[in-house]
């Protein structure tokens, strides 16, 4: 791979993929909408930022002399609230992710690397394979499993290489204010008390720094027509690493455990299966959890005010 393309590349993932691109020598083109936080994405002579929102990807044509290699797919709207039971929205990123796919083929890329879930799977008692029975319970699981097959299919008809990443809990700088473990730091740093479920969940948390050298490798390695939970394949029951998450920023801050009701389809246990991913790329998470929550409260002390734009 020397030159790659990334949609949702504001994102935690998009982001630490930039990175982890720029230090491998690798070209980028980051395709980002008007409105969203194109202008905080790094000054470099290997990153190009052109605005093309995922409405847009369908008309988007190759402007460049060179073929790209590798299309990342992140971009999605509707992934929290009641946007994610929303049908019309959800149908519209099944179809944005297919354009993605021709938009791939015309830039040249010979790899798709598309972001599934966790959430294809619904609710599952053992650690998540490549062959764990899906069942999602939401409109955002099922639009992602859709995604998932007929972009492999859409794939395979134009001879590229096509990857699917069922990415968990993934946590880290650039995070949506709104996510369990953002939400927590911020809700710490103001000295209020984070109300919470019991947390008696089986949780399983990825640093975003080793989730972009995961999806670097796959890049590399990655399997044409294969399915690779992402996660750190370590379960802990919630409750731990929210502790560890209080003790790090605010230790005198109390927790409220119990304040929030289990939702009607709570997940309760979630950990991936890296088996496959370590097998084919050589990959393994580097990045403990308390190193990880440290450098992302450092990075929301200096950058708190993003909480407050609607643009996030």
């Amino acid at each position: 791979m020397k030159r790659a393309v990334i949609t949702g590349a504001t994102g935690t993932i998009g982001r630490a993929l930039i990175y982890e691109l720029l230090q491998n020598g690798i070209e980028i083109l980051a395709l980002c909408r008007r409105k969203g936080r194109a202008g905080e994405l790094p000054t470099h002579p290997l990153l190009r930022v052109q605005y093309c929102s995922l409405s847009e990807l369908s008309a988007l044509q190759h402007s460049s002399e060179k073929p790209y290699d590798v299309f990342y797919h992140f971009g999605w709207e509707g992934t929290n609230g009641a946007k994610r039971n929303t049908p019309h929205l959800q149908c519209d990123n099944i179809r944005y992710a297919l354009d993605a796919v021709c938009a791939a083929k015309r830039l040249g890329c010979h790899t798709f690397i598309g972001a599934g879930s966790q959430a294809e799977y619904g609710r599952v008692t053992d650690a998540l394979t490549p062959t764990t029975p899906t069942f999602p319970e939401n409109g955002y699981g099922i639009a992602k499993l859709a995604a998932g097959g007929l972009t492999r299919l859409a794939a395979s008809a134009n001879g590229m290489r096509h990857i699917w990443v069922r990415i968990l809990s993934i946590y880290g700088p650039y995070d949506n204010e709104k996510s369990l473990v953002s939400s927590t730091i911020l809700s710490l740093m103001r000295g209020e008390p984070p109300q919470l479920t019991k947390g008696e969940q089986l949780w399983d948390f990825l640093y975003s720094r080793d989730a972009a050298r995961a999806l670097f490798l796959l890049a590399a390695h990655g399997k044409h027509g294969a399915v690779y939970p992402l996660g750190s394949g370590i379960a802990r029951p919630l409750k731990e690493y929210l502790l560890l998450l209080r003790d790090t920023v605010a230790p005198h801050v109390p927790l409220e455990f119990g304040a929030i009701p289990y939702s009607k389809n709570q997940v309760m246990h979630l950990c991936a299966d890296i088996t496959t991913i370590t097998a084919d790329t050589g990959w393994r998470p580097t990045t403990s959890f308390s190193d990880g929550i440290r450098e992302t409260a450092a990075w929301w002390s200096t950058h708190k005010s993003l909480a407050k734009e609607k643009a996030y």
